[in-house]
């Protein structure tokens, strides 16, 4: 079955560094365009990121231009999300998504809390 699993979450102190995966299994992975979210509390779900097949093209929220990176290893049906100079108002859920077959597919979420 389809499944998007991430990992690497975790605590940092605000300006530090984080790289975050996403292995996909159950499809073809270099067939699909793939994109990173975040949610905090109370807020819908804010696309963050996202990459096309290839990896050769990118696009971004505003609000992480310049300090996040998104990119895919297609051998390895993993994309990643590098995110540098971390700020207080970065922490959330982060997830990967993808469509699949008409049908938005999520993974569990990873949480990144960003905190002195």
């Amino acid at each position: 079955q389809v499944q998007l699993v991430e990992s690497g979450g975790g605590l940092v102190q605000p300006g530090g560094s984080l790289r975050l995966s996403c292995a996909g299994s159950g499809f073809t992975f270099d067939m699909h365009y793939m994109r990173w979210y975040r949610q905090t509390p109370g807020k819908e779900r804010e696309l963050v990121a996202g990459i096309d097949r290839p990896g050769s093209t990118t696009d971004y929220a505003d609000s992480v231009k310049g300090r996040f990176t998104i990119s895919r290893d297609n051998a390895k049906k993993t994309v990643y999300l590098q995110m540098n100079a971390l700020k207080p108002e970065d922490m959330a859920v982060y997830y990967c998504n993808a469509v699949i077959w008409g049908l938005d597919r999520w993974g569990q979420g990873t949480q990144v809390t960003v905190s002195a």
